[in-house]
Order: C-alpha cells, then sequence, then structure tokens
C-alpha cells in the first residue's frame, strides 16, 4: 500500500490528494461512513470487507480495500486503479485483501 501510494503521489500528485483525503475521512468517520465513499465487497471471505472510493476525477477508478479488525481500526489491504479492469480487478485483489486480512487478525490473536 504504501509503495502504491508514494508511486501515485510521484506521478499523478492531485489523484493522491484525492485518495489521502478519502482516507482520512475514513479515519475521521470509521465504521459509519457509508455511500457514496464506502461500499461493502460482497465477495470476500469477510463479511466486514468494504472498499473506499474516492471520487478523483478523469478516467481513474480509484479503489482501496480495507476492514475494520475488533479493535475498530481501518486496515487498508489494497489499493488500486480498477478502471478498464473492472471485475477482473476485484477478481485479483479480493483474495489477496482476505488473505492480508487474515494475517492481520493472527498477528492480533498472538499479541493477546
Amino acid at each position: 500500500m504504501v509503495a502504491w501510494f508514494i508511486r501515485l503521489s510521484e506521478d499523478e500528485p492531485e489523484v493522491a490528494d484525492q485518495v489521502a483525503a478519502a482516507v482520512d475521512k475514513l479515519a475521521e468517520e470509521g465504521p459509519t461512513l457509508g455511500r457514496p465513499l464506502v461500499d461493502r465487497i460482497k465477495r470476500s471471505r469477510h463479511h466486514h470487507m468494504k472498499e473506499l472510493r474516492p471520487r478523483v476525477g478523469g478516467e481513474s477508478e480509484i479503489r482501496i480495500l480495507f476492514a475494520f479488525d475488533p479493535e475498530r481500526e481501518a486496515i487498508l489491504l489494497v489499493a488500486g486503479d480498477k478502471s478498464g479492469q473492472w471485475n477482473l480487478w476485484y477478481d485479483l485483489n479480493i483474495p489477496i485483501a482476505d488473505d492480508r486480512f487474515d494475517r492481520h487478525l493472527d498477528a492480533l490473536k498472538e499479541g493477546e
């Protein structure tokens, strides 16, 4: 995620600013933030997996898959531009997000 955002900041700083604003809004409002900025992901193993949908303009369709952990922290898992890929983007990235969230939950359990 960090490497993706750094690259985005270098290549498209205006888009990166919009993404940062959306992430800030998510941090402020937490689980109560809803559409149009947040929507549920239905094909995830985790029923509470969501996507952040920042309005970036142009042809980009940035999506950030995330979930709230038991401590109600938003865990950003996968990010990218789904324009031109639509369903394929989800087919490729939902399993990655699921695996990353599983690892995060396991790490929380080990830390108890």
